[in-house]
Order: structure tokens, then sequence, then C-alpha cells
């Protein structure tokens, strides 16, 4: 019970044999009786199985039940209907872990069920689809019975959707998620760590640790969810996030938020020191004027340096903010800025990076200043 009940680990089960008590409602007034009770080690108090959930009630008789015919010399054929309805999402992949391990080793199992949490997505050779099929002849429909299809991408979304829960559940429980998981805005910020910290690497420096795996998360707004969403998976995970000047509430909110470890938190402003910082802010201006030049192609008047982006907007040194103003007064030919075209561009074209000026060096100093600390989180 204790193996395969994970829902609690402070949970323990007591039983003593004794004799019965004259005064017991028959059957247990005689002869020697077995008493079961559930320990709360945490709460240190115990309690009858009566008054325990119907799912945890239910696992145990199975468990008891079963734990004997595992122990049957001919083998059998268990035919279950709906196993484990009353049971946690978490707690039926625990009994899909008994039935993997303790009995099909020794016993056919076949059973129904309506669960996402009970379809074996990493053995879908093994499941079958019962459809109850008609058809249409003019207006009237005709049946044609229960069939049992191999095919489990039926196209019937009724019959599929246990089968779609058990996928989406697996795919959000791996797609992007590694077991130390960086955090960041979107997805042109992988691109730029990736190009700097392979141009770091080429410099013989320390790069970012490739025991990360980068994650867009979205947004600062949607860390705390995605976060969360995890937790269960005893993940390893940072974030590296921009802060807007509308941000400093949200952040310092997560910076005290249990989703996180402490300093596991970081923005661009943390790192430059500003109240506001994007990714784009760990280049130089010079050096992000010259990549927008080469991503868009800019020349004759509408070629951008380090004083026409200062000079685009003011109150601001966010590096995108001064694009995108430079880019609102562009001729109608030049494309219009976004986020990701530039760093799509420097994956590219990694040898910019390679340069030895001064723009090129004060961006890399600055990047690895940023690597190494997550690279300490380790």
């Amino acid at each position: 019970m204790l193996e395969y009940w994970t829902q609690n680990p402070d949970l323990s089960v007591v039983v003593r044999v004794e004799q019965s008590r004259s005064g017991d409602p028959a059957p247990l007034n005689t002869g020697m009786i077995a008493w079961a009770r559930i320990h709360n080690g945490l709460h240190r108090v115990d309690t009858p199985f009566s008054e325990r959930s119907a799912g945890f009630v239910w696992f145990f008789s199975f468990l008891v039940k079963f734990a004997q015919v595992q122990d049957e010399e001919t083998p059998v054929v268990l035919l279950l209907d709906e196993p484990g309805l009353t049971l946690h999402g978490k707690a039926q992949a625990d009994l899909l872990r008994f039935f993997k391990e303790k009995l099909a080793p020794y016993h056919q199992i076949i059973y129904s069920t309506h669960s996402p949490f009970m379809v074996p997505a990493d053995e879908l050779a093994s499941v079958r689809i019962v459809e109850d099929k008609v058809e249409m002849k003019g207006q009237r429909r005709m049946p044609l019975g229960t069939k049992v299809r191999e095919d489990v991408l039926t196209r019937d979304p009724d019959t599929l959707f246990p089968l779609q829960g058990a996928l989406g559940y697996e795919i959000s429980q791996s797609l992007f998620v590694g077991e130390h998981t960086l955090l960041v805005e979107g997805p042109s910020d992988v691109l730029y760590i990736q190009a700097l910290s392979d141009a770091l690497k080429r410099r013989g420096r320390a790069g970012l640790d490739p025991r990360w795996t980068l994650c867009p998360a979205g947004g600062i707004d949607k860390i705390r969810p995605f976060v969360a969403m995890f937790a269960g998976n005893a993940l390893h995970v940072a974030v590296l996030s921009d802060q807007a000047q509308g941000d400093k509430r949200k952040v310092e909110e997560m910076k005290r938020s249990d989703v996180l470890k402490a300093g596991h938190f970081y923005t661009m402003a943390d790192f430059l020191q500003r109240t506001e910082a994007d990714i784009e802010d760990m280049f130089e201006p010079e050096l992000f004027a010259s990549i927008l030049n080469s991503t868009y192609g800019l020349k004759g008047a509408a070629l951008l340096d380090a004083k026409k982006l200062a000079d685009a907007q003011t109150g601001t040194v966010r590096l995108v903010k001064l694009a995108e103003a430079a880019f609102a007064v562009m001729p109608a030919t030049v494309a219009e800025f976004d986020h990701f075209t530039p760093a799509g561009w420097l994956i590219r074209n990694p040898k910019v990076l390679d340069g030895k000026s001064a723009a090129v060096t004060a961006t890399l100093d600055r990047a690895q200043t940023v690597f190494d600390t997550y690279n300490d989180l380790f």
C-alpha cells in the first residue's frame, strides 16, 4: 500500500490481531479478530477505514484482493469495469503502475475506462477503441453494433476524448520542459541567449550551462501558473524576465512567492541596475543598431546608429521601445519591426558576435555576467 499510494507519504496501515470482545456486534464477537486502522504520522491521529475517502478504501481493497491473485499459480484473465473511478488522477497513475509492475507479468488484464488518466500514453498499442456504430440510411439511423477497433486514432470526437486527454497531459508534462528549466519571455529570448552563449564558447569562455532547457513562458503574467503547472515534477526552475515600468509590483510579488526558490528569479533590470530592461538590452546600442540594419536591409537615410535610436523616443532606454519608435517613421518600403526577426537573423549570422569591437566585447561581458548567475544555481 505504501509503495503504490503516493498521495500521502505520512499514512501507514496499523493492523492488530486480538481476541474478540463479547459486547461487539456480530460477527466480530467470536474468535480472533483483525483490526486495521490508518495512522497519519503528520497529524498523529488514526482513523478507521470507514472515515477514509472512497478512493482510498477502494485502492486498499483492490491491492489486498489482487495481491492474492498475483500469487495464483494458474494465470487468470482479469476483467475490470471502470477501475479507479473514485481515485484522484495521480492515484489512477499509481494504479496503472501497479497493473504494469505487479499483475501484467503474471496475468492478462483487460479493463474499460473513460478516464484519460487510465489510458497508458506510453503503450498505445495496447489500447482498443470501443464504439457504438451507426450508419445513416436516408433519414434513419441504423445500428451496426458495438465495434472494437485497434485504430485508436478514430475520427469520432466523443470516443477520442479520453485518449486526447491522456496524450495532452503527457505532452504538457514534457513539452519544452527539462529537468532544469530556464523560463524566458518569448522565443526571441531563446535565440538571443543561444547566440550569445555560443559566441562566448567560441572564445573559450563559459556560456550558459547546457543543462538548462530554455523555455518561453509567454510573459511575466504567465510565469507563476506555468511553474505551478509543473510543480509536481520536481523540476529545477529559474526565470529570466523582461521588466517594464508597470511590472514592478508583479516582479516583487513573484520574488516573494513560494512558487520559485529564493534567488531563482531575475529580471534584465536586475542585471543592468535599471528600472526597466529587456533581453535586447544586453546588447550595446551600436551593436543592436547594426543588427537591425542587416536584418531589415536599412540603407541611406534609414540607416540606424546608436544616436538615432536614442533620439527616436524620450523617456526610455529600452532598445526595443527605441527600435519601435524608429521604425514607426521608416519609409513604407521597410518591413515592420518585430521582436523575433532580429533574433532570427542573429542566430543565422553568428559571426557578427566574433568581432573585436568595444561594442561586441561589452555585450559579451554583460551576457557572461547573466549566464554565470544562472550557472551558479546548480
